[in-house]
């Protein structure tokens, strides 16, 4: 389910890679409650392909300052790390790093998951690379004929080719501008911003990035690596009812299905993200329609009957957002009059001989008596949903029950909070804004 990695991890900008029968995850970290971007470590997470629910730590990759068990991987910088590629090449795994106002750099291990041993800035004449050697978000993509290529670029598009026998070198002559990034004749939604990926799929290439509309991740393709790149539409965007903010990840193929890796805020904040992913499709003429959040990550469908964490919620509007108490405890906040939490997708089973069932959900009072309307498909009736119950929920915490009508087959639930109305109008003027509760988990009952 989505997130995809354990609860209390924040990995955002991750680059899935395939090696041999296990996914990696290569991205930032987050810290909750962060005042930033990033921090200064890397850590790398991989699973089966197998398993894909279960993923391992594979502990930390990269450092740009000492921590208790390791020493700074960087010679000359300490500052924050963002946005990692790896790539293979002849045996060896090869760490393209991005570091916020420093040169990046090369770094490499025999390990997919490291640790990766500094090996060098990238080297390059001036007129011969981009982006002042930060080589922001870059993306390396090793073709099929063993050339080697690199993408990257905050606010504009470069690329350039590596010399694949030192994998840090830049060919002279090989900077090009793949995209288009002019915001004065480029439409926002199209125009390249930051957060390069490049794939090759077939004879096409894909270069997936963050357009100047920073919720979405969106695709542009070309016949050659070197491009131009023709805008083709996008992929997802983590901002349709849900606390927006940027974007970064790609697509990667496992088992035959294609996916795309993503991120979503927390804490009503445009930091401390986590790590999702939506089945895609790319379809015979090379688009890939473009796919809703859900909760589902690798699944088809969840079960209602096993308890659901409120914090994998893929809709949250009203100003209702996730947090972390402490490591254990991360709830849905703010839970005021009007919000809803939305939760795709669902699979009730076809048990037609049940009249009713019992919704359950586990929150912490707020002091404020409220309900919460059980919909069906959408959060309203005039949004084409069917309210199936509703949960009284008292001031204090607990866990609240109602009778709700039994559901067959696939749907979407959402939770549609209502405060409790008081004697006087001034009163409910008084309290409209006031959390009813904070919401932890539900489950459906037989």
């Amino acid at each position: 389910m989505n997130p995809i990695l354990p609860l209390w991890e924040y990995i955002p900008d991750g680059e899935p890679r395939l090696f041999g029968d296990r996914v990696y995850i290569y991205g930032s970290h987050d810290a909750f409650d962060g005042m930033e971007f990033c921090d200064y470590k890397l850590k790398v997470w991989s699973a089966s392909i197998h398993d894909l629910n279960h993923w391992v730590c594979h502990g930390h990759s990269f450092h740009t300052r000492p921590d208790t068990d390791h020493a700074s991987s960087v010679p000359y910088t300490n500052n924050r790390l963002y946005a990692p590629d790896v790539v293979e090449k002849d045996g060896k795994y090869y760490l393209y790093t991005y570091i916020a106002g420093a040169k990046g750099c090369v770094s490499v291990s025999d390990k997919p998951e490291g640790p990766f041993t500094f090996l060098s800035k990238y080297d390059y004449a001036p007129e011969d690379g981009g982006d002042d050697g930060v080589f922001n978000d870059i993306g390396v993509l090793v073709d099929d004929d063993g050339k080697v290529y690199c993408y990257y670029g905050f606010e504009s598009s470069n690329m350039n080719e590596l010399d694949p026998e030192t994998m840090y070198k830049i060919i002279p002559g090989s900077h090009k501008k793949p995209m288009p990034d002019n915001k004065e004749t480029t439409p926002e939604e199209q125009c390249h911003y930051e957060a390069s990926s490049l794939r090759k799929i077939g004879d096409t290439y894909y270069l997936i990035y963050s357009p100047r509309k920073g919720s979405r991740l969106a695709y542009a393709t070309a016949p050659s690596p070197t491009g131009p790149f023709t805008y083709r539409g996008y992929i997802i965007d983590n901002g349709v009812d849900y606390p927006a903010g940027n974007n970064h990840g790609s697509i990667c193929k496992i088992n035959g299905q294609w996916y795309v890796f993503y991120h979503r805020m927390t804490n009503n904040t445009i930091m401390s993200r986590r790590a999702c992913v939506e089945k895609i499709s790319i379809l015979p003429d090379g688009t890939i329609p473009p796919v809703e959040m859900t909760c589902l990550g690798f699944e088809d469908s969840l079960s209602p009957y096993e308890p659901i964490k409120a914090e994998i919620a893929c809709v949250l509007t009203g100003g209702c957002f996730v947090t972390e108490k402490d490591v254990f405890c991360r709830v849905v906040t703010h839970v005021t009059d009007g919000c809803v939490l939305g939760y795709k997708y669902f699979d009730f089973g076809e048990d037609t001989a049940t009249k009713t069932m019992v919704f359950a959900a586990k929150v912490a009072g707020a002091g404020r008596p409220g309900k919460l309307h059980i919909m069906l498909d959408a959060p309203t009736e005039a949004a084409g949903g069917k309210e199936i119950g509703a949960v009284e929920i008292g001031l204090n915490d607990g866990t609240y029950r109602t009778r709700v009508e039994n559901v067959t087959g696939r749907h979407a639930i959402y939770l549609r909070a209502e405060m409790a109305h008081a004697p006087r109008e001034w009163m409910n003027n008084l309290f409209k804004d006031r959390s009813i509760c904070d919401i932890k988990e539900f489950v459906f009952l037989k």
